[in-house]
């Protein structure tokens, strides 16, 4: 019997027909203010308006100039594609409840404690371990406790 999770999509992406980039791909919110319709129109009603630059979101379709994306609480909805950016985010652990340590490079020395949902700049990630920063902190947390990345992602 197969199983399917859902990262194997994450695996092995397909090409988006508009951008030809892979689909599914995290990307961020541009904008402080960015409505999220229930289709790609702006004739469609708003479901939810996103109010944080910089929030993670995975990029699921495409159509014309707009994008189907999911959030970490799989809430979905279409986007125009302009109020996306290509900067990779991450949040930190929003499934748990107990802040993340933060470790300098020797992935020992604790740095920080940050809270669930935190975001933070993905700086590069090896499969298990990302390195994140923001004006408050810099440091490494395993992959595993970050949404905004694939499992096993390497990001350069």
């Amino acid at each position: 019997m197969l199983h399917f999770s859902p990262f194997a999509r994450a695996q092995e992406p397909q090409l988006g027909p508009v951008s030809k980039l892979p689909i599914p791909r995290y990307v961020s919110l541009k904008s402080d203010r960015v409505n999220l319709r229930e289709g790609p129109s702006k004739e469609h009603p708003t479901l939810w308006i996103y109010q944080r630059a910089g929030l993670p979101v995975e990029i699921t379709a495409e159509f014309e100039t707009w994008r189907k994306i999911r959030d970490s609480e799989g809430t979905e909805g279409w986007v125009l594609h302009s109020l996306l950016s290509g900067r990779r985010t991450a949040l930190i652990a929003p499934w748990k409840k107990e802040p993340q340590l933060l470790l300098a490079s020797d992935h020992s020395t604790p740095v920080a404690k940050l809270g669930p949902g935190v975001i933070g700049n993905l700086r590069g990630c090896d499969g298990k371990w990302c390195r994140i920063a923001s004006k408050e902190f810099d440091g490494y947390i395993q992959q595993e406790n970050l949404w905004g990345v694939y499992p096993g992602e390497k990001v350069e």
